[in-house]
């Protein structure tokens, strides 16, 4: 993994992950990844593993779209009182769906390096009524977080676009109160070829960023954190990935094999 990350311009790569969904949050129910309606890295929340009901509790259109890859909450054990922090929030869906799972007497934090993104989350928090959630600006590798003060960590389909995931395996120990727990979706991947990698639209697109699981797992692990274990996979084939990029003209366009 450190071989990989220290190939890439950090800085870079942060700046056009950020145009990317500050670009994104600003086009309804559009891929943060394409002008297509969906596509990997941008599905129906209903089509991912959200419940009508968690849906329904706050949003008035059911088939909002999603920058996630799934639903980590449907595998946490969140309850009421706890501290849950969200890496990534996007739009705040999941911010939403914690808070209704901690209650009053819990807190849930969103921390998120995209402004767009911010106001957006804070607008639908705002329209939800919600109380008990703050969202922060930051890095998702260096948290505005103290240590040992959350509950949880949750993330949906955004430690693949960082491109210092030590950093992101090392901060999640460092905020988890001590028997914590965290719970991700994410992308991983096995033998992405170079040219794939070298795509800066691809990054955003959660492909060109992304390990494999075992490189996954044993950062986890590196930084501290027991009992790492995968839940569910959902397993998209080369032809499928394929099939993605090249209907994609942002994306195909600029590719050189």
């Amino acid at each position: 993994m450190n071989t990989k990350e220290k190939k890439i311009d950090t800085k870079k790569i942060r700046e056009e992950v950020k145009k990317t969904y500050a670009e994104a949050i600003s086009r309804k129910n559009l891929s943060c990844c394409s002008s297509l309606e969906e596509t990997c890295c941008s599905v129906k929340a209903k089509d991912i593993g959200y419940s009508e009901e968690e849906l329904n509790n706050f949003l008035t259109d059911s088939n909002i779209t999603t920058f996630g890859c799934g639903n980590p909450l449907a595998y946490s054990e969140v309850r009421e009182g706890d501290v849950v922090l969200d890496l990534g929030p996007g739009a705040g869906l999941d911010l939403l769906i914690a808070a209704r799972k901690v209650g009053p007497s819990g807190q849930v934090i969103g921390v998120d390096m995209t402004d767009e993104m911010i106001a957006k989350a804070k607008e639908n928090i705002k329209v939800a009524g919600v109380k008990n959630v703050e969202v922060r600006k930051g890095l998702i590798e260096d948290l505005p977080v103290e240590s040992s003060s959350v509950d949880w960590v949750i993330s949906n389909c955004v430690i693949n676009l960082s491109p210092e995931k030590e950093k992101v395996f090392s901060e999640i120990a460092r905020v988890l109160k001590p028997g914590g727990r965290m719970v991700v979706s994410d992308m991983v991947g096995e033998n992405i070829p170079e040219w794939l990698r070298e795509n800066k639209n691809l990054y955003s697109a959660c492909i060109s960023g992304v390990i494999s699981e075992k490189e996954y797992l044993s950062g986890l692990r590196k930084a501290g954190l027991e009992k790492v274990k995968v839940s569910e996979r959902i397993v998209y084939q080369s032809d499928e990935l394929e099939s993605f990029v090249k209907s994609s003209p942002e994306i195909s366009k600029d590719i050189k094999r």
